[in-house]
């Protein structure tokens, strides 16, 4: 007859430590566009985006800075509701949002979000 092997069960390895989530306000870099700087600095607390501020917007010739006046708080407001970079153009501010998105994507990645 054979003899009874003893079945070993290792003991279970303790799950690794939850990278902490990232937190902090950090500024992305600079754009230049056809009609100005664009730069953002975004605020992440625990994980998540809880302010996106304007810090230089389009400023060449006051239709720039009206239009970026008003795409401005769409753009932060997409952003807080997506959480992430990826959102919609808004119409008529094409290099706004475009020196906006690329500006906070900078900040996202050097907070490590």
């Amino acid at each position: 007859p054979e003899a009874p092997t003893a079945s070993a069960t290792a003991p279970a390895a303790a799950p690794a430590p939850a990278p902490a989530a990232p937190s902090g306000t950090v500024d992305g870099s600079v754009v230049h566009t056809r009609f100005g700087p664009v730069q953002v600095s975004v605020t992440i607390a625990n994980g998540t985006v809880t302010e996106v501020t304007a810090l230089q917007l389009t400023n060449d010739g006051g239709r720039s800075v009206m239009i970026s006046n008003r795409a401005a708080p769409i753009l932060r407001n997409e952003v807080l509701a997506a959480q992430s970079a990826q959102v919609q153009n808004v119409s008529g501010a094409t290099y706004t949002t475009n020196g906006y998105l690329t500006s906070l994507q900078a900040a996202l990645d050097a907070a490590g979000f």
